[in-house]
């Protein structure tokens, strides 16, 4: 289990979750995109709940590790919603001639028509 902290309140996610919140807040501030990610989390009190994380450029998060031996919530589909957007991210579909917009010409911009 990781603690996280975010804005003024913490919450504790499974160490994959965590390290992929991190992992994705990194890649959209550096992309200057936002996105909102809503994880199942235990908040101080130890109970379930869900967290929704506002992921901005300027986001300020940390994430400790911890000696909390509590099981860890389920977001399998959530990590793997993250994993596909850091991908997307990083690795952004080709820009092919056909995709460039036409100007009031009727010439594409890569000049080929």
């Amino acid at each position: 289990m990781k603690h996280v902290t975010y804005g003024e309140k913490a919450h504790f996610l499974g160490n994959d979750a965590a390290g992929t919140l991190l992992e994705y807040a990194t890649a959209l501030s550096n992309a200057t995109h936002s996105d909102t990610v809503t994880l199942m989390a235990v908040d101080d009190h130890g109970n379930t709940v869900e967290a929704s994380f506002l992921l901005t450029p300027s986001t300020v998060m940390l994430v400790e590790s911890s000696s909390s031996d509590m099981t860890e919530p389920d977001n399998t589909t959530a990590i793997e919603h993250m994993r596909e957007r850091i991908d997307q991210l990083r690795n952004p579909p080709a820009i092919r001639p056909e995709d460039l917009p036409v100007t009031f010409d009727g010439q594409d911009q890569s000049g080929l028509n």
